[in-house]
């Protein structure tokens, strides 16, 4: 909690020494913007709902394109959406990264930087025409409506940052829902409509222009300071975001590479459920993550004991009843590896754990919080083709990597936060409260 002098003036720490005009300011904007704790309660009641429509709709249109379009424009559309979930991760950490400086520092924008971030993006994916057209046989048009797609998209997480980084929750689960509308709804409209490929990818791109300008509504009020989010924040974020993407599919891409085909349509069954274990306590992270920009000790405890709960629950689930969710992942013909389920489920409850700590080192500033997910993919690669090709030896080196993970990202965490208060305590004494 704050201290205060005899004159009113708050203290750093407890020491003798006031705070700074500005960041007595900066201070005093936190404290009277924090909501309270049924506001949060509703607001991440409202993002989950959001999250979970967002991955719905993202289920709906290869699900709409296998009953529309014939083989080949459904692998065109499949090669498409895989393109657009690895051009657009820059959002993502674009997001993150207003939302840290928002909440460490309130007003702070991403104008420039949020729309340079998307032009980048964009641009990728324009270069990447020529190379599209002869590797996966997509058509100029198609790649060139889509950099524009990805444009949209990504600048999105400049307004939805701000609303994070704000904890303006409640408008936060609407521009979710803003942007997953603009993401899928025109290519939704295209399938049902009986459109081809390249005409969906149309009407989805017409649509996803919209994005940018019903969130500049949506964030109004937000307001912006004279501090700005510099690129190399959103380069750390990005990084971050993009490990933890890569080491949780990695494993789903070996199987692929050494498993036979049907085997490792087997392995893909259980990954859903890692992905489950993964993204269902997602919420926790996306609401703690300002507090956790601003020092909060106690959030960082609080989401790492409700993403264990949230695994644990999984995990046992999964042990009572997994050929009900390999029945449910996949049908009836993998109910027989309900005994592998509660692996596969421990496997995504620690590597939530994981996005937790690393969510928490970009938010403290770390330079290198991926560094330990890339060593972890590494070695991922590495074990799975030295073992046995078996689907029972890549599941258990996955489950090994993400416990090796969770080790390396929680010794890099507790350091930084050993290290933070050492330094607190050496500029304010031995008697300073710990932060909240």
């Amino acid at each position: 909690m704050d201290q205060a002098g005899s004159g009113g003036r708050p203290l750093v720490g407890g020491s003798s020494s006031p705070v700074p005009p500005k960041a007595a300011a900066e201070l005093s904007e936190l404290a009277a913007r924090r909501p309270s704790g049924r506001v949060i309660g509703i607001g991440g009641a409202a993002v989950a709902v959001a999250s979970a429509v967002s991955s719905g709709m993202g289920y709906v249109v290869p699900v709409l394109g296998a009953r529309t379009l014939d083989a080949a424009d459904l692998g065109a559309l499949a090669t498409v959406l895989a393109i657009v979930a690895i051009v657009t991760v820059p959002g993502m950490g674009l997001q993150i990264a207003v939302a840290v400086q928002r909440a460490k520092h309130p007003g702070s924008t991403a104008r420039y930087v949020g729309w340079i971030t998307a032009a980048a993006c964009a641009a990728l994916v324009a270069l990447l025409t020529p190379f599209a057209g002869a590797a996966f046989d997509l058509p100029p048009t198609v790649m060139l409506l889509l950099a524009v797609y990805t444009g949209a998209i990504v600048v999105a997480g400049r307004w939805l940052g701000q609303l994070q980084g704000d904890e303006r929750f409640l408008r936060l689960a609407l521009g979710m829902a803003v942007l997953a509308a603009g993401r899928y709804g025109g290519l939704v409209a295209g399938l049902l409509l009986g459109a081809g490929l390249t005409e969906s990818v149309l009407i989805g791109t017409v649509v996803s222009l919209f994005i940018p300008v019903v969130l500049s509504f949506v964030a109004r009020g937000s307001g912006g300071g004279t501090r700005g989010v510099t690129p190399r924040h959103v380069l750390t974020a990005s990084s971050a975001t993009l490990a933890m993407l890569v080491v949780s599919y990695a494993d789903l891409l070996l199987a692929r590479a050494l498993l036979p085909p049907s085997v490792s349509g087997a392995y893909a069954v259980g990954t859903v459920l890692t992905k489950g274990a993964i993204w269902a306590p997602q919420v926790v992270t996306v609401l703690a993550l300002p507090r956790l920009a601003q020092g909060s000790r106690r959030a960082l405890t609080v989401s790492i004991g409700l993403v264990t709960g949230s695994g644990t629950l999984l995990v046992v689930m999964s042990a009572l009843a997994g050929g009900l969710a390999f029945r449910f992942a996949g049908g009836e013909d993998y109910v027989e590896l309900g005994r592998y389920a509660p692996v596969f489920a421990l496997t995504g409850a620690l590597y939530a754990l994981v996005f937790v700590l690393v969510n928490a080192q970009v938010a403290s500033g770390a330079k290198w919080p991926s560094a330990p997910l890339w060593v972890a993919t590494g070695i991922l690669v590495v074990a799975a083709w030295l073992v046995p090709h078996t689907f029972t030896a890549i599941m258990w080196c996955a489950a090994g990597t993400a416990a090796l993970a969770l080790v390396a990202t929680g010794y890099l965490t507790y350091n930084a936060g050993r290290g933070g208060r050492m330094r607190a305590a050496t500029s304010s004494g031995p008697q300073g409260p710990e932060s909240d």
